[in-house]
Parts: C-alpha cells; sequence; structure tokens
C-alpha cells in the first residue's frame, strides 16, 4: 500500500509540475498590439498599464470598448468614443505649461460609465 502511494503521488507532482511549466509559457510579456490610431506605444506592457487606468476611470472591463478575443478590432463603437476621449484629455493637458496630465478619464467619469455633468441634487 505503501509503495502504491508513493507511486500516484510521484505522478500527481509530475502533472502539476508539467501544467505549472505550460502555465509560465502561455503568460511571459503580453504581445505587441496592433491597430493603435491614439495610443503612443508600441509595448504591451505599456498598453495594459494604460488600458488599466480607463478601466478604473469608468469603472468597465475590456470588453466595454473591445470585442472580446480580438482587442485590435474595430466593430464596437464604443472603442471609437474612447480613442476621441483620448484624443480629447491628451489637447486638454497639452495646454498646461508644466507638462504634466492634470484631467483623465477619472477627472470626469469618477468610476462610472457616464460622466456627471452636474453635481447630485442635495436631499432635503
Amino acid at each position: 500500500m505503501p509503495m502504491r502511494f508513493a507511486m500516484l503521488l510521484l505522478i500527481a507532482v509530475a502533472a502539476w509540475g508539467q501544467e505549472a511549466k505550460q502555465g509560465k509559457q502561455e503568460k511571459g510579456p503580453p504581445p505587441d498590439p496592433t491597430n493603435l490610431k491614439v495610443l503612443k506605444t508600441k509595448s504591451g506592457a505599456e498598453v495594459r498599464q494604460i488600458m488599466r487606468t480607463f478601466t478604473t476611470g469608468l469603472g468597465v472591463q475590456c470588453v466595454f470598448c473591445h470585442v472580446q478575443g480580438n482587442f485590435a478590432s474595430d466593430e464596437n463603437p464604443k472603442k471609437d468614443a474612447a480613442r476621441h476621449m483620448i484624443q480629447m484629455t491628451a489637447d486638454i493637458n497639452r495646454q498646461f505649461p508644466d507638462s504634466k496630465m492634470h484631467v483623465s478619464c477619472f477627472t470626469c467619469h469618477r468610476g462610472e460609465q457616464e460622466p456627471k455633468t452636474a453635481p447630485e441634487p442635495k436631499a432635503q
């Protein structure tokens, strides 16, 4: 009985090691992005970081603007709207003499899909 258990344990550990090795091969650096029209980067890691700020700013997931499984696709019209917003914030930030980012998605959206254009009415 102990010999069978040892063999079973050895097989399980070997199989787990193989799965872990395959998982590491699939990870690694993200692929270089394609179909960039507004963003000025070519690094997959940099694009991922930028996209995280967008998803946080709007409180959405990637598929809000992208077609799942095909991030380069332009089929989702929200992607074009996002490009216009990215350009708008870049244009606004260029107006500041210190070259710092003063305006971002979060400035207006505050973690919501639709930006608030007026304060909430006060409860009476």
